[in-house]
């Protein structure tokens, strides 16, 4: 089986636990979201895993109700730069918000780290849904849904121009010639667009990926044609294995329509396990698992998808309440989501919030029969892979000791590394500078024109 059509997996580091009560296990560690020692375990976990890459997640906001991983925690840039240190194979992702950052600093930021890990950047491109992130970067409001993805269009386009600034060996060192940089290799980009202004070059030379990974999380209409026209994977959250089919095949319908090749469009979908010896083991994890998951932290977990709305002052049991436009423009595919299924099946907002309020569902069994649920999502076409989380201290580690085996015993999963890049874990194809395939086609197309002439 090629790399490119296997079982895909990544891992999300994060910290104190994903949950609002996670933090309360005996196990967890506190300062989790900020300790190094314990994001270089997990990388290196993933990393004996074979694990494709491991994630890093943001945001730009918090209050005092915001999940205690996301109170106190590393910049994704900081922390993938410190575990490229420690590791050698294994790609690393980070979600970087093009609302409230710069092109050009973007555009560095991701090259240095590509080069520091030779060749194992990836990109997490979000639009930032937060109206409270505005007044941290000097606005007074956040533009709506709509905007934020034209600009995102435009802002990942400049990203990429600038990553091409520098062709492929460009700087020379020739110092006998005393050519250290090779004449016309090195352009500027001169973008004028809606959003930005441009000029460039990069300061920093082309990178072994030519451009890292781009990876995506919207489900929203806009979110899913972003995806399809610019990412190489994107991320989702399936409740079922019909709607994440569903879901794939919407993705790679539009892929395909915007005049790319599906099968370099990658979904994930995000999913923790339980796994235990037995049937008594497994139901034990489970509980413990739930034990650790109030009310109040689902109300929480679902009101973040609702720009911060506070559903804790509604009654648990009366209907849901009734929608508030701004939530159309907070995270409006996920709210959508929520929304249809309230409609559908007259949920109060107790079931709502228990039903929607999870930071993942799970697949739980011995290792055999969580192999089995994960190979059956896979050959069924409704994953491309899956971002795992942890579900309880130590699972993981239980997950890459017991269940990886038997995915690679089956066939479905790479038994070691067989590229030193994440587009290589991926199957994908490094793209050609902009300026060396323009001088391509120029060439191709002059043949073209003397061809008739010579016949």
């Amino acid at each position: 089986m090629g790399v490119k059509n296997g079982l895909k997996l990544g891992f999300i580091l994060h910290g104190v636990g994903r949950g609002w009560d996670s933090w309360r296990h005996p196990e967890a560690v506190i300062d989790g979201s900020t300790n190094i020692d314990l994001y270089v375990k997990q990388a290196k976990i993933a990393e004996k895993g074979k694990f494709d890459f491991v994630f890093v997640a943001d945001s730009l906001h918090i209050d005092e109700r915001s999940m205690p991983h996301y109170l106190s925690r590393f910049e994704p840039a900081t922390i993938l730069s410190a575990l490229a240190m420690v590791t050698q194979h294994i790609g690393l992702v980070g979600t970087f918000s093009v609302s409230y950052t710069e092109p050009f600093n973007l555009a560095r930021q991701f090259a240095s780290l590509d080069k520091l890990s030779r060749g194992r950047a990836g990109w997490n491109v979000v639009t930032s849904w937060l109206e409270g992130t505005a007044a941290n970067f000097s606005r007074d409001h956040h533009i709506g849904h709509g905007e934020r993805y034209r600009l995102a269009n435009e802002y990942v386009q400049v990203v990429k121009g600038l990553w091409d600034s520098y062709e492929p060996g460009a700087i020379v060192g020739d110092k006998q010639g005393g050519v250290f940089l090779k004449p016309g290799t090195l352009h500027q980009l001169n973008h004028k667009g809606e959003f930005f202004s441009v000029r460039g070059p990069l300061n920093l030379d082309r990178m072994p990926q030519g451009h890292p990974v781009l990876f995506q999380a919207g489900n929203s209409d806009d979110g899913r044609a972003f995806a399809a026209a610019n990412a190489d994977a994107i991320f989702s959250l399936p409740r079922n294995k019909e709607a994440a089919f569903a879901y794939r095949a919407d993705l790679r319908e539009r892929t395909a329509a915007a005049g790319r090749d599906p099968d370099t469009l990658f979904v994930f979908g995000g999913i923790s396990t339980i796994v235990g010896s037995t049937r008594e083991e497994v139901q034990r994890l489970s509980a413990e698992r739930n034990s650790y998951a109030s009310i109040e932290g689902a109300l929480l977990s679902l009101g973040q998808s609702f720009n911060d709305y506070d559903f804790s002052q509604h009654d648990l049991d009366a209907p849901f309440p009734a929608v508030k436009e701004e939530w159309l423009s907070s995270s409006q595919g996920n709210v959508k989501t929520v929304l249809a299924a309230v409609e559908q099946d007259k949920l109060t907002l107790r079931e709502t919030a228990l039903r929607f309020g999870k930071p993942m569902d799970s697949f739980e069994g011995s290792p055999e029969e969580v192999a089995d649920q994960l190979q059956d999502w896979f050959e069924s076409g409704a994953v491309d892979g899956f971002m795992l989380g942890e579900s309880l201290p130590g699972q993981f580690e239980i997950f890459v000791e017991q269940v990886v085996p038997i995915l690679q015993a089956r066939g479905l999963f790479r038994s070691d590394y067989s590229s030193d890049t994440l587009r290589g874990h991926l199957g994908l194809a490094v793209p050609e500078n902009r300026y060396v395939a323009q001088r391509h086609n120029a060439a191709e197309t002059d043949v073209a024109r003397k061809e008739p002439a010579n016949a």
